[in-house]
């Protein structure tokens, strides 16, 4: 699931589960959206992403790609050493700026 909150400068994205193949049919209408809020910096939130492959990988570079070209930039904030990895091999990780100084909240257990 991706959510999308704004403020007068920025916009963040909070991404949760897959960022994969299979949620690839949202992606055009998030990049619109996040496009048409014409926000000078995204903050793309990792913290909860279980996984992501190159699609998803394209997903974020696409958008990042987006914001550099309005002159804007794209934080990556609570990333795991997999997720940067990915990107790293996609050749795009000088894109992103790395907060490394967030800190997630840790996700409860789930009973059952």
């Amino acid at each position: 699931m991706i959510e999308i909150a704004t403020s007068p400068a920025t916009t963040t994205l909070a991404i949760s589960g897959d960022l994969d193949l299979a949620e690839r049919d949202q992606f055009p209408e998030i990049a619109a959206r996040v496009v048409g809020l014409r926000r000078q910096l995204l903050v793309i939130d990792m913290c909860r992403v279980t996984f992501m492959d190159s699609t998803g990988a394209a997903f974020l570079i696409s958008l990042a790609d987006s914001g550099r070209r309005r002159g804007g930039a794209t934080v990556l904030r609570g990333c795991d050493d997999r997720d940067l990895f990915v990107l790293e091999v996609c050749g795009a990780l000088e894109l992103f700026r790395i907060d490394s100084d967030h800190h997630c909240t840790p996700t409860p257990p789930r009973a059952g």
